[in-house]
């Protein structure tokens, strides 16, 4: 409030339910991050009887242990991060570009060509013909499989494009062009050193999904040795609840260490969870501020 100006009921009252919606808020953001931690530490036999609702009971590491014995899960980490990096940086180099030309009102058919990119936003031809492309192409079971057909998101390149129309001021440009700088030039050496912000939202955007995407390489690979992590954890997930519902085939130590199969199942469970989202959230932080700010500036046209 602006000093000198006296509260009124009504505003104390708003302030109040504002503190209490943002308390709740946290609560139901924050109560499950720290109920997955305490649930992969936990015995299972009070996670499972309810005991451990919120912090760790019977701290055992053995979830941990049996995932990380895979060495499957240290293959799909490497490929994880290969793809992820190769990925996010095909995707800013395609996506950039393309939203700063569409910002200039100087390019010859920019309507012509964003209404052509709007269309894909909600046509597609489909998951058998984009696979028939994908295998004539000579892409399958290739890296460049998971990499090339997301290399764009038209959502991304219209925010992208908003921020180069409201944060770069036309008069820079014109400058640059008249001190002989071409195009070229002008967008690598001084839109983008003024553009972190967007750059640093496209490349955690990009990247978070790159990290979590499993899909595409459910259908277009065929070797378990390229497999990215998301789809590692999947198959081992997928096989602890077979062994819990079925039998069979499970590690004697592991199994001396748990009291039934389905115990150990739900251990894995959560570890695994934990495994696959802890790089991203460790990453976030130091991109916030860009995040923040580059969303509110991409989003909103000045």
């Amino acid at each position: 409030m602006l000093s000198g100006v006296k509260e009124t009921k009504r505003d104390k009252l708003f302030l109040i339910c504002n503190y209490i919606y943002v308390l709740l808020a946290f609560l139901i953001v924050f109560y499950p991050l720290v109920y997955m931690i305490s649930a992969s530490i936990s015995d299972p036999k009070y996670v499972g009887s309810g005991e451990m609702w919120l912090w760790p009971k019977g701290i055992t590491f053995d979830g941990y242990k049996r995932v990380f014995q895979n060495s499957s899960i240290w293959t799909g980490y490497g490929n994880t991060i290969l793809y992820t990096v190769v990925g996010t940086a095909i995707n800013l180099v395609v996506t950039l570009p393309a939203a700063y030309a569409l910002s200039r009102k100087d390019f010859v058919g920019r309507n012509f060509f964003m209404g052509m990119f709007m269309v894909t936003m909600f046509f597609g031809g489909g998951l058998v013909p984009t696979y028939l492309l994908i295998k004539q192409l000579g892409m399958i079971n290739t890296m460049w499989a998971i990499v090339i057909p997301s290399a764009a998101s038209i959502w991304n390149i219209i925010v992208s494009r908003t921020f180069f129309q409201s944060a770069i001021p036309k008069e820079l440009q014109e400058a640059a062009q008249i001190d002989g700088c071409t195009n070229m030039r002008l967008f690598i050496r001084i839109i983008l050193p003024l553009s972190m912000p967007i750059v640093a939202v496209m490349a955690l955007f990009y990247g978070v999904g790159n990290w979590n995407s499993y899909f595409s390489a459910l259908i277009y690979l065929n070797d378990s040795a390229k497999y990215p992590l998301q789809l590692v954890l999947r198959q081992i997930l997928v096989l602890q609840e077979m062994a819990a519902q079925g039998g069979g085939g499970i590690d004697a130590s592991t199994a001396a260490a748990m009291n039934s199969k389905a115990e150990i199942a739900a251990l894995v469970k959560y570890a695994v969870i934990i495994v696959a989202t802890i790089p991203v959230i460790v990453i976030y932080p130091f991109l916030q501020r860009y995040f923040v700010q580059g969303v509110m500036i991409g989003s909103v046209k000045g």
